[in-house]
């Protein structure tokens, strides 16, 4: 516990400063541009929160060093090829001319440093006919890179709104953490306490007012953490599956596949080319309808605040039967299909307006608008 608040603190104080001193800085790191297709913000707001989370790992990482049991080695590693991730992301939440191919590029350096320095390698998988292609030289190492490099573009993609991925990440670091416990492996718990701690820290100011946002830096680097954790807590742990992180993450991984999958096949479009047809874009767009055709600052804020806990919603899904079925691989398995199922049949009641009706807000709760007043 001690662990989880320290990092929190750090964390909480690093962002503190951040917003403080919005002014000095802001013409450099505020997100001026609002008129792009997945923006939903009234006014510029600093996108370097990923800072925050930094104060509030590396505080917990010194910390835990001191701790019995720590595996220094492996620590380090983990936080040297972490820096390689976040470094790029900063680098674009700065000048924004970092571009999504180098950013990938970065995260994948990252993984392969993690994996030569710390062992973090996929080398199982449960799904049949896989396991046995695990076994030939470099395919391993292949698929390790490609999932941690498309983790961390998965949180980066569904960071769209004032605490969406950040609680995601708090919900899939939660329950690592928990299932560490499980298996005994301290280091894995601890590690993703830090992260739980750090993260949580950044969003008490993310959400929902929105005076900070994640970033680039914050987002590939928190998915990085995410993705490395799972890895190494099936690696280190035989009863662990590996489904289990696969199930955890599936909400950020799935919006990813299927975004690729609508803009390329559906619409002929370039992959990377960003659309406001996310399911969190779809959601802020026709599940809102009392701020339909309003612009004003407070009701823009009032509608990005609550679409994110349809999200997390969503995310806490995969997580339930991930955690309660953490060892079993067929359960971890048929809850994948539920999850993927349930997401495009959602997907397709809001586009074609029909939406349960218990899930669209004609009104905004009189407690929220109060607190934006």
């Amino acid at each position: 516990m001690r662990l989880f608040l320290l990092s929190f603190a750090a964390a909480l104080f690093g962002t503190l400063l951040i917003v403080g001193s919005a002014r000095l800085h802001g013409r450099y790191s505020g997100d001026h541009d609002r008129s792009g297709p997945q923006k939903f913000h009234a006014r510029s707001v600093p996108r370097i929160g990923g800072l925050g989370i930094m104060c509030g790992m590396m505080v917990g990482m010194v910390y835990s060093l001191f701790m019995p049991g720590s595996e220094t080695e492996t620590k380090l590693a983990l936080i040297a090829a972490g820096i390689i991730a976040f470094g790029a992301g900063l680098i674009e939440d700065f000048t924004k001319q970092v571009t999504p191919r180098q950013r990938l590029l970065a995260v994948t350096l990252a993984a392969a440093v993690a994996l030569w320095l710390a062992g973090a390698e996929i080398t199982r998988t449960d799904i049949v006919g896989i396991d046995p292609l695990l076994q030939i030289g470099g395919v391993s190492v292949l698929l390790t890179l490609f999932a941690v490099a498309g983790v961390a573009n998965s949180i980066n993609i569904i960071d769209g709104f004032n605490g969406l991925a950040s609680m995601c990440m708090a919900i899939m670091l939660a329950a690592m953490a928990y299932v560490a416990w499980q298996v005994g492996d301290q280091m894995i718990f601890r590690l993703a306490l830090i992260g739980l701690g750090a993260v949580l820290g950044f969003f008490v100011l993310n959400y929902p007012f929105g005076l900070v946002f994640l970033g680039d830096g914050g987002a590939y680097f928190m998915g990085f953490w995410v993705a490395e954790i799972g890895i190494l807590l099936v690696s280190r742990n035989p009863d662990v599956s590996p489904m289990f992180p696969l199930l955890l993450c599936i909400y950020p991984i799935f919006e990813t596949v299927f975004t690729m999958y609508r803009r390329k096949v559906v619409r002929g479009r370039p992959m990377g080319q960003p659309d406001a047809s996310h399911l969190h874009s779809l959601i802020y767009r026709r599940l809102m309808r009392w701020a339909v055709g309003k612009r004003d600052t407070a009701t823009m804020l009032r509608r990005n605040s609550m679409t994110s806990p349809y999200l997390w919603g969503l995310c806490s899904l995969a997580a339930v039967p991930a955690v309660l079925w953490w060892n079993d691989s067929a359960l971890l398995q048929m809850s994948l299909l539920v999850f993927c199922g349930t997401y495009l049949a959602l997907y397709r009641a809001i586009v074609h307006f029909r939406t349960p009706k218990v899930l669209v807000q004609h009104r905004v709760p009189a407690a929220l608008a109060e607190s934006a007043r």
